[in-house]
Order: C-alpha cells, then sequence, then structure tokens
C-alpha cells in the first residue's frame, strides 16, 4: 500500500473524552466545535495554512479578547479528517494513505489549504499523493470505497471519476502485456529485487471480479459501465455482474423451491428491498448479446425477481433474455414455482409461454431467407436453426411431461403449448406421445372431442417402434388414433419385411456369381466371398426373425377384430353404411 510520511515532530495532541488539546503548554485561543468534538488549538499555525480559518477568525474576533469558537460541522471527513489537518498545520507526524487520502483531500479543498498559505500544503501534497495512489489498482479501490464517506465534495473534485477511470484502464488492459502475476498465499516472487521462492500463477480474465465486488451499487454500476466504454468483452462484464449478483442476492445462492419462497418471506440481509433494486440494475447492466450470460443464471434471475417481486419490465427483460437463448436451457431450470395465492398451477405456465413466444419470434425472423439465392453461411445457419428448433420441442415436449400431472393444468393450455412447435421440429413424437399419455391419464374428465383434438399434436407415422406398441395397447387414447397406430405400424412392418427380402434375394445372387469366380480368385478375395456368404445368412436370419416379431404382434392386435365385426353389426342394424373414414382405410390385419 502507497505510504507518504507528512511532518516531522512527535505527538503535540492528547484526547479527552470529547476534546482534543495541544501539549505545547501554551494557552489556547481558539476552539473549533466539529459535531461533539471539540479542538482547543492556536490561531497562528491555523490561519498560516487555511484561507477559510483565517476568514473565519478575523470575522470572529472580538475586542474584549475573549476565545474565539469556530463552528465546523460541515467539513468533510468530520472530526476525524480535521484532526490530521491540525496535526499537518503543526508539523506533527502523520501517515497519508489510500484510507485517509481522499478525506483529507476534500477537507484541504473546503478549508482553502492552497500554496498560497504556504508552500507544498495539504492541498497540492495530496493532488500528488493520489496520482501515486491511481498507479495501483489495490490501492485506487480503497481510495474509491473511501469517496462514499465525502461522496458530494469527492464528485465536485473529479477523484470518483478519476478512481473509476483508473481501474476501468487497468481492468480493460492486457494482463499478459502487463506481465502482472497472481500471488500465492498473498506473497510476491519477488522483494527488493531478491527472489522469495514463491510461486506465481497467469492472471486469468476473472482476477478483477472480487476485488471490485466490494464497491456499493451505485460506484460498482459506474465501473461496470466505464469498462464497457472501454471496449472489455462483453462475457467479462457478463461474468462480473454474475459474481456480483451472487455475493448480494442471497436468493441467487439457493435452488429456488417452495419452501425458498416461504424463506424469502420472512426476512433475510440485506433487505429484500435492497436485494429488488440490485437485482434491477444487473438486469440493465447485462451484455444484451446472445449466448454472453449463462441461460441458467438468467433462469435464476427470473426466479429470484419473481420472489423478489420485480419490476414487470425487469421481468419481461428476463424472459426476452431467456427466450433468445431457450435452446440452451435445460428442463430443470425452467420449472419456475407458481407465486402468489390465487394461483392455479404449480409451475408458472404462463411464464414458459411467453419465454417459448419469444423464441419463435425470433426463430422465424432468422429464419425469412429468401429460398432462391442462399450463400454457403445462410445455408449453415439455417442448419443451426432447425437444430435449435429441435432442441426446443424436445424441451416443450419434457416440459408438458413435467407439468401435466397437475389436475389445474387446463386443456386449452396444454393444447396451445404443445401447437406452438411446428410439426417439422419434431421428427419423432415420443416425446408429445409421453406428454399426451400422461396427460390423459392424470386428466380422465376430458371429453371425446379434447380427447381427439389433444391427439392430433402427434404424429402417429413418427412413432417409434416401442412408442407404437404402447400407443396400440393404450386404452386412454381413442379408439381412431389407435387404428391409426395399428396402420402405420402394419404398414412399417411391411415395408421392412419387403425391403428385407429384396436384400436377400440380391445378395443369393450376387453370392452365387462370386462362387462360379471364386476357384480363379487369390486366397484373399476367397476369404472375402466368405465374408459375403456369412453376411448373407445373417441377412436371412434377421429376416426371419422379423417375420416372426411381426406374427406376434398380430396376435396381439386380433381384439380389434372384434371392434370390426360390432361396428358393421351396428350399422347393419342401424341400417346406415359406415362413416368412421378411418376404419375404412385400414387394410385387414393377417393372420
Amino acid at each position: 500500500m502507497a505510504l507518504l510520511k507528512l511532518g516531522s515532530k512527535s505527538e503535540a495532541f492528547c484526547c479527552e473524552g470529547q476534546a482534543w488539546r495541544c501539549k505545547s503548554g501554551l494557552p489556547s485561543d481558539i476552539t473549533v466545535e466539529i459535531g461533539e468534538m471539540s479542538f482547543y488549538l492556536h490561531k497562528f499555525p491555523l490561519l498560516s495554512r487555511s484561507g477559510l480559518l483565517e476568514k473565519l477568525m478575523n470575522e470572529s474576533t472580538k475586542d474584549d479578547g475573549s476565545l474565539c469558537v469556530l463552528q465546523l460541522s460541515d467539513i468533510p471527513g468530520g472530526a476525524k479528517a480535521f484532526e490530521l489537518v491540525a496535526k499537518f498545520c503543526y508539523g506533527v507526524r502523520f501517515e497519508l494513505t489510500p484510507l485517509n487520502v481522499v478525506a483529507l483531500r476534500c477537507a484541504s479543498e473546503y478549508l482553502q489549504m492552497t500554496n498560497e498559505y504556504g508552500e507544498e500544503n495539504l492541498v497540492s501534497q495530496t493532488e500528488s499523493f493520489l496520482n501515486d495512489v491511481f498507479s495501483n489498482w489495490t490501492d485506487t479501490i480503497k481510495a474509491l470505497e473511501t469517496c462514499e464517506e465525502v461522496l458530494s465534495y469527492a464528485e465536485e473534485l473529479h477523484i470518483v471519476s478519476r478512481c473509476i477511470n483508473s481501474l476501468a484502464m487497468k481492468a480493460c488492459s492486457d494482463s499478459k502485456l502487463l506481465n502482472w502475476p497472481v500471488m500465492e498465499n498473498g506473497n510476491d516472487d519477488v522483494w527488493n529485487g531478491i527472489s522469495t521462492g514463491t510461486k506465481t500463477q497467469p492472471m486469468t480474465d476473472d482476477w478483477w471480479y472480487e476485488d471490485v465486488s466490494f464497491l456499493s451499487l451505485p460506484l460498482y454500476k459506474r465501473l461496470i459501465q466505464a469498462v464497457e466504454a472501454g471496449g472489455m468483452r462483453a462475457g467479462n462484464i457478463s461474468g462480473a455482474l454474475v459474481f456480483y449478483a451472487k455475493k448480494y442476492v442471497p436468493l441467487m445462492n439457493r435452488q429456488s423451491s417452495f419452501k425458498d419462497v416461504t424463506h424469502a418471506k420472512s426476512g433475510s440481509t440485506p433487505s429484500e428491498a435492497d436485494q429488488r433494486a440490485l437485482l434491477e440494475e444487473i438486469v440493465e447492466l447485462l451484455p444484451k448479446q446472445k449466448g454472453v450470460t449463462e441461460t441458467r443464471f438468467l433462469l435464476r434471475l427470473l426466479r429470484t425477481a419473481m420472489m423478489l417481486q420485480a419490476s414487470p419490465s425487469c421481468r419481461v427483460n428476463l424472459e426476452g433474455r431467456v427466450g433468445l437463448q431457450l435452446d440452451q436451457a435445460i428442463l430443470d431450470d425452467l420449472l419456475i414455482p407458481n407465486i402468489g395465492y390465487t394461483v392455479e398451477t404449480l409451475y408458472d405456465i404462463d411464464c414458459f409461454q411467453r419465454i417459448l413466444d419469444h423464441f419463435l419470434l425470433i426463430d422465424q425472423a432468422s429464419a425469412a431467407v429468401s429460398p432462391c439465392i442462399m450463400e454457403e453461411s445462410q445455408l449453415i445457419e439455417g442448419s443451426q436453426s432447425l437444430a435449435s428448433i429441435t432442441r426446443v420441442a424436445n424441451l416443450v415436449d419434457s416440459y408438458l411431461a413435467e407439468v401435466a400431472p397437475d389436475v389445474n393444468f387446463k386443456f386449452p393450455k396444454f393444447q396451445t403449448l404443445a401447437s406452438a412447435i411446428p410439426e417439422y421440429a419434431r421428427p419423432v413424437s415420443d416425446g408429445i406421445y409421453r406428454a399426451i399419455d400422461i396427460y390423459l391419464k392424470a386428466h380422465p374428465w376430458l371429453t371425446d372431442i379434447e380427447r381427439e383434438q389433444i391427439c392430433r399434436l402427434m404424429n402417429c407415422q413418427k412413432l417409434s417402434l416401442e412408442a407404437s406398441t404402447h400407443a396400440a395397447q393404450n386404452e386412454r387414447l381413442p379408439l381412431r388414433v389407435i387404428v391409426q397406430v395399428l396402420f402405420f405400424e402394419q404398414l412399417r412392418l411391411r415395408t421392412s419385411i419387403s425391403g428385407w427380402f429384396f436384400v436377400s434375394e440380391n445378395s443369393q445372387n450376387v453370392s452365387g456369381a462370386i462362387g462360379q469366380h471364386a476357384d480363379n480368385a487369390t486366397r484373399g478375395r476367397g476369404r472375402s466371398v466368405e465374408d459375403m456368404r456369412e453376411r448373407v445368412s445373417e441377412l436371412e436370419k434377421e429376416c426371419n426373425n422379423m417375420k416372426e416379431e411381426f406374427q406376434k404382434m398380430v396376435k396381439t392386435k386380433r381384439r380389434w377384430n372384434i371392434f370390426f365385426r360390432r361396428k358393421s353389426q351396428c350399422n347393419s342394424k342401424s341400417g346406415k353404411p359406415s362413416q368412421d373414414a378411418t376404419c375404412q382405410t385400414v387394410p385387414p390385419i393377417v393372420h
């Protein structure tokens, strides 16, 4: 820490309760009162250094020779600063440090202690020392923190802005070029030119986060704005803000749950009002670029903003930021508890819907490129966009499956949320089928029309074999949907078997042709023919297995023949032909 020793005389003052007295032996002829503290001093040492004190003494001098009393209640730094001013005027030894230089600089300006009233007066001494302080990172932070005590005076003298500019310049500088090592155990590896043997670590981009986190929010905000203006990378700015938020918003450091919400209501330190104000400022300061701030942190901010009842604009801001990079989110972070006493669902589904709407709006805007002429970069961008919306589709399906058991989850909301995803974004319908199945199980009172509508959200052709098998035996699904599943599954099996027969037949022809020339081939080629024959044999076995599996599946579906017969009987009794379009299109099941 920088240090400047001023004065040469030994201690000449003593404190007795609320009074400071000079031990010189001469009777005091002036009293300076600052708050409850009184300084019993002598006129000459003070007026020879201070223009203000000289003026006040001349105005208060009386002909009767009574003691002069001056009130300096508004002096920057108060009695503590004036004590050092008095020592400077008397030439008593004391140390100028980054912790007291700001208050002394302001007090000396207030007292008009310029070089007019003596060479190397306190104004010039403190100003010169401040320049030394600004050259050191740690000293500048200490000086800036003390500006809080005399903020208005420090602002007028531009001390605050000079501190911030100095810190911003150092934070934006390349630490490799400056060769600033991070010390282990608080010790430098070189002292007075002699190596101490202590190893140092290379400085990382986050080296300054903790140092500046001790600043108050107004000063911290100005520093962040200064480093941003200085060209610092958005990722570093975001990292610093994340560090600061986690330090001063306790709710950020816990997994948000209903128990935490109750705890937050009971009061904490710092107060909820302070946390809310800080969180809103952090949100405004965060860089706007996509991917700079982790989606997980943004969602944690959003949860905390809801618990602290932050302003609507703050929450809308966060929802938009999350929506911008929803493809980077995970399910657990999106399960935001509903807060309040009038809510119905366990989780805030409306919030998720708004986030999804933000994402889809941005995705549609980015996809609006001319389909006629596309450069390579646009093709890459398009493929990235497709991958992005596919990830979001999986996320939506997982979210729906998670919230589907909630009996208060209304059918229109489920339908709106599920249908927001375009069909091309779901290459496989297993996820949405699982969500629909869970929802139907938790909502058995749905009407047949509603069951039909909710099942239209999935594409039966895109179900996997496992999902199709489950759906074909799922009594919760409407009959029309089960028939569709059976039809597409049968069609898929027929196509697969035909393909295997085709491969098997061609492979046999090829193996026969190769066998005719096998005697003229080399030993290595003969081995290749054997490999080909083994492969043909394997294909034939796989084809037979497929046939057996198909027969087993058909046996499990025979019960549907009863359904068709009953349907026909009902139609014949009523004298009307069947109007079931789906049944008419389904081919007969082979036994």
